[in-house]
């Protein structure tokens, strides 16, 4: 197929959208009016009073909108991961260049998170946040846990054949929870077996592949109450928190913020353009999955709409797609691992009036490298600011003096990662020569990505058939 016959059956999928959702705006559109309504329900929420332990009725209501939505996210990917992962190596198995793909990733997670870490550093030497605060000494103090370089290896090693693990709460109540890289080894594990096989294991693979687009479809009609999931977190956001917390240390914040605008904004389009890639059509194409990651303040439970609007939108094909997300979402943070453990570190410092030298700038460029997978077991950039303190010799007490701020800081922290994650695998695609440029350069509809229901349509018109194959289930192609 030619590219120009390429580029305009794409064209036709925005065409093609169903009528009955052309009266509703854009899906963007609606991300934006649920931001616009929770700000205004959060604000009559703290109207009402109430507190974190005794919250008000529209604060609960904000919150149960919110945390189902992200639940029902959060529910999808532990199937995901397994199946899509399992697909991704049963179409991998005639590519030969799957191990080069594997090592350019990392690659340019390492190379994105070092320059991430200077921006980060240089910034806070700049602006010196630690010493222009008005916070008071009285807020500090340790955190319960935090992470350590074995946490690595021991997040490697499933606990059981589900990656999933159980905690007992108050009143004997049981909750599980799954780690993502450890349902990553066991996907790895089970696709590599079933190619080892042979025959005998081709039900199972049908099965996989059957199981993943009926996952994939279920993600869809969660996908489409984003809108409303997002006027429940940031209303809870600004219900709960406000923005009055961050007036003692404003400096702090706002360098944390102008690092991740950099990053997102400078760095990321830099390599773009290094790399002959449209900055407006990257935008455009992981913005879904961004702003939902801004307001839901959560990597693993943006992850489904990291997947699919890397494929869909951005061309990368899903048989490297499926594994590069997943492993993503747990491992490339440049938010939460370079950025904020940077300028929280440097902070502290200058709080606590320590003065460090170049060899600890050394090392909060390695713990901000590597401490991503060092901590790829467990969640939160928490855990990552005290691996980088304790690594330091700082005092543990500063973790304290950043937390009220932390949820306002999350948000940016978030977005940067999530953005990262779909940066990466795009420019791994185009250096390998496997990116779907007619999808990358396709104009933008009013979903956050291509709808099954086109390719359903597709399959009827058989001229055009092979133009709009579900970006999912299409097998990667080299050059």
């Amino acid at each position: 197929m030619s590219a120009s016959s390429s580029t305009t059956t794409v064209e036709s999928r925005s065409a093609q959208t169903p009528s009955k959702r052309r009266w509703l705006p854009s899906f963007g559109m609606q991300i934006l009016l649920g931001l616009v309504v929770g700000v205004a329900l959060g604000a009559v929420a703290r109207t009402l009073g109430g507190d974190a332990e005794n919250p008000n009725w529209l604060t609960e209501t904000l919150t149960i909108v919110g945390t189902t939505f992200i639940t029902m996210l959060k529910a999808l990917v532990p199937p995901l991961i397994f199946l899509a992962v399992v697909a991704s190596i049963a179409n991998l198995r005639d590519l030969g260049n799957a191990a080069r793909l594997a090592g350019q990733t990392l690659i340019w997670f390492g190379i994105t998170a070092l320059v991430s870490v200077t921006i980060g550093i240089v910034l806070s030497v700049v602006t010196r946040p630690g010493a222009n605060t008005s916070v008071s000494p009285d807020a500090a103090a340790a955190p319960d846990g935090g992470g350590s370089w074995l946490d690595f290896l021991t997040g490697l090693v499933p606990t059981n054949i589900l990656g999933l693990s159980a905690k007992a709460g108050e009143g004997g109540a049981v909750s599980l929870s799954f780690n993502a890289l450890q349902i990553v080894v066991i996907a790895i594990a089970f696709g590599i077996a079933a190619i080892k096989v042979g025959k005998e294991a081709e039900p199972f693979l049908g099965f996989s592949q059957s199981a993943l687009a009926i996952v994939q479809k279920i993600l869809w009609w969660v996908i489409l109450l984003a809108p409303i999931g997002t006027a429940g977190l940031i209303g809870r956001a600004v219900a709960t928190y406000g923005w009055t917390t961050m007036g003692s240390l404003g400096i702090f914040v706002l360098t944390v913020y102008a690092g991740l605008a950099l990053v997102l904004f400078g760095l990321y389009p830099a390599v773009l353009k290094a790399h002959g890639l449209s900055v407006r059509q990257w935008f455009s194409g992981a913005w879904p999955a961004i702003q939902l990651a801004f307001v839901s303040r959560s990597s693993l439970g943006t992850m489904p709409l990291t997947q699919r609007v890397t494929e869909r939108n951005l061309g990368v094909p899903s048989g490297y797609a499926s594994f590069a997300i997943p492993f993503g979402a747990t491992t490339k943070m440049d938010g939460c691992a370079a950025i904020y453990p940077a300028v929280s570190a440097i902070f502290v410092a200058q709080f606590f009036g320590l003065e460090l030298g170049i060899t600890d700038y050394l090392l909060i460029v390695v713990v901000s490298v590597l401490g991503s997978a060092a901590t790829a077991g467990l969640t939160g950039a928490l855990v990552m600011l005290t691996l980088t303190l304790s690594t330091l010799g700082l005092p543990l007490e500063g973790v304290g003096l950043l937390l009220a701020v932390d949820p306002i800081l999350d948000m940016g922290r978030t977005a940067v990662n999530v953005a990262g994650q779909t940066l990466v695998p795009t420019i791994v695609a185009k250096r390998e020569g496997i990116l779907d440029r007619a999808l990358y350069e396709a104009p933008r509809g009013e979903l956050p990505y291509v709808d099954e229901s086109v390719t359903e349509q597709a399959e009827q018109a058989p001229g055009d058939a092979a133009g709009i194959e579900e970006p999912s289930t299409r097998q990667p192609v080299t050059t």
